[in-house]
């Protein structure tokens, strides 16, 4: 099936990942600018009168770079929204995004209803959909998104325990469309691989955290440059949903890493008059097992020169 033209032609086949907090428009523009797609949760935008300033902001801003250099690949911009009966603003950030015509949607924890298809789909816009399994991954499906995301075993932030190997194979097997995975990849020859495993697109998230762009503070970004994959502890304690966590940033809020109880998750809040989303992702730090190739804190310019060197010397290591 050929892509959609909303993720044909980047400069590398990469969705950047949508992250709480870190994800603003300074990093955003920087994605896009490198031929990226870059995005970020509708969420992060606050209040949500926010999210029109912002997209008016990027669009501006890329329009302007992209006339100014007419020869470099601009990618587009991601939205992510967060389909839950507790988040209040989804309507209303998926109107917003409809009059920013926004080209790529990202939506994550259950399957998008038809309006919201419907309305993106309006203007040509698609929706990408997180899965963690061939069931979440056949619901999608059947309510009619354009192509999903496969969040494999290791992703920062919410993500599935299932090897790579297993999701990409058994996705495959029912769908020929459009495939990021996610999980670990932080580095050129990681993206090869995936593609190399099924998957149409490297979605990666964490290493953009250790750039000078991501919207955290330095406390955070050297967390990550100190930490290896057995830093990583996943649990469903913070949000109501299984995600990967900086282990240094649990001690820090004064609980025990090893001992973590089980959350309820039917008490999962995306709500924008709630302050415990942000506050997990402020004070408990999302980052996946591939912490342990990060070791420093470029720009998302020179990060993806250096992802593109990797990845065409993994080719022709390859021979492709």
């Amino acid at each position: 099936m050929p892509l959609p033209v909303a993720l044909e032609n980047l400069r590398l086949p990469v969705i950047c990942a949508p992250m709480f907090i870190a994800s603003g428009p300074a990093l955003v523009a920087a994605q896009c600018k490198a031929g990226l797609v870059g995005a970020f949760p509708a969420l992060n935008a606050r209040p949500a009168e926010q999210l029109d300033v912002w997209l008016t902001q990027l669009q501006t801003e890329l329009a302007t770079y992209q006339a100014a250099n007419p020869g470099a690949k601009t990618g587009p911009i991601a939205v992510n929204q967060i389909v839950h009966q507790s988040n209040d603003r989804l309507a209303h950030d998926v109107e917003v995004c409809v009059k920013h015509r926004v080209p790529i949607v990202i939506s994550s924890l259950r399957a998008p209803p038809p309006e919201m298809l419907n309305a993106i789909h309006s203007y040509g816009g698609i929706v990408l959909h997180d899965v963690i399994s061939l069931r979440h991954a056949n619901k999608a499906l059947e309510a009619g998104v354009d192509g999903l995301i496969l969040v494999a075993a290791g992703a920062g932030g919410h993500a599935g325990g299932l090897s790579p190997f297993a999701l990409v194979g058994e996705v495959r097997k029912i769908f020929n469309g459009p495939l990021a995975l996610s999980g670990a990849i932080a580095t050129g020859d990681a993206i090869l691989a995936a593609q190399a495993m099924g998957a149409d697109f490297a979605y990666i998230g964490s290493r953009w955290l250790a750039t000078k762009e991501s919207n955290i503070d330095d406390a955070y970004r050297q967390a990550i440059i100190n930490s290896s994959a057995a830093d990583i502890i996943y649990t469903n304690l913070f949000t109501g949903v299984h995600g990967n966590y900086l282990r240094q940033s649990i001690i820090n809020a004064g609980l025990d890493p090893d001992n973590l109880p089980d959350a309820d998750k039917s008490k999962m809040n995306f709500g924008s008059g709630s302050t415990s989303k942000a506050k997990a992702w402020r004070d408990i730090w999302g980052a996946g097992q591939g912490v342990g190739l990060m070791t420093d804190v470029p720009t998302v310019a020179e990060l993806t020169i250096r992802l593109e060197a990797e990845y065409l010397a993994a080719r022709r290591r390859l021979a492709l």
